[in-house]
């Protein structure tokens, strides 16, 4: 029999050993499977940071395993919801329940809700100052055109373009320039409340309910905008629009599926 020791070799050791470069290579290796993809987003929700958007990355493999993981927690979240309902539990039904689901509504679902909300709650967590200004340039000409369109539809398609225009112009110009330092050391601040903002807002989801009855009923919000941050970070925007487009349209499938069998 042997008597080599098997307990596992901690990355410390293998820095000490082998040195820092093939510490980077056993990460890599380590992340090659699904599982291993799987751990390191655990360790990025433990300590959330910028650095793992460095590291090595096949978009779509990750993208296809993240999606794996999303599917799984679905699954879960379903299976625990029919058996509430089984026992004799009432959970509100949400906005979508019973609407038909012509094209417009599909659309708005799967490619309208995904880009609007990437951008909003996720495009600024790359904590470049281009991104951060792009938003708020955006924001401010959106706000504008709430308010003045009614009255002056000119001046409210104004403010809309300059904000556009503001927004592309801050993309272009600060385009090279990386991460504010300030941004990155409180990263991980700024990414739970982005996270749990995403949930928060998805209560409007719900006509009726009690805030105590209404709040676990975003944690697929809550889980989903985990993912979508890790994945905004790992490999950038559009995968995290691609992302969250593939999960509302499963989404939407279940609940098609559902009203079927009813």
């Amino acid at each position: 029999m042997s008597d080599m020791p098997t307990s596992p070799v901690t990355e410390p050791e293998i820095e000490a050993v082998f040195g820092e470069g093939d510490l980077d290579a056993a990460r890599a290796a380590q992340a090659s499977t699904m599982l291993g993809e799987w751990r390191r987003l655990g360790a990025f929700l433990r300590r959330p940071s910028l650095e793992v958007g460095a590291q090595n990355a096949a978009p779509f493999t990750v993208l296809g395993r993240i999606y794996a993981l999303d599917m799984a927690a679905m699954a879960v979240l379903i299976t625990l919801a029919s058996a509430a309902i089984a026992m004799g539990f009432y959970l509100p039904k949400t906005a979508l329940a019973g609407a038909e689901f012509t094209p417009i509504i599909i659309m708005a679902v799967i490619v309208g809700a995904p880009v609007m909300e990437e951008i909003v709650f996720r495009s600024w967590l790359s904590g470049k100052p281009g991104h951060a200004l792009a938003l708020v340039f955006g924001a401010a000409g959106a706000g504008g055109f709430a308010l003045t369109h009614a009255d002056t539809p000119l001046l409210g398609a104004g403010l809309l373009l300059a904000g556009f225009a503001g927004g592309l112009a801050a993309l272009v110009l600060l385009r090279k320039r990386g991460a504010m330092r300030w941004f990155a050391a409180l990263f991980p601040g700024f990414f739970w409340l982005s996270t749990f903002a995403f949930a928060l807002v998805h209560l409007a989801n719900f006509s009726e309910g009690s805030l105590g009855i209404l709040l676990p009923l975003v944690l697929p919000q809550l889980i989903l905008g985990g993912l979508l941050g890790y994945i905004r970070v790992r490999i950038g925007l559009w995968a995290a629009i691609l992302l969250h487009a593939a999960h509302n349209a499963t989404a939407l499938g279940i609940a098609a599926l559902a009203m079927a069998a009813e």
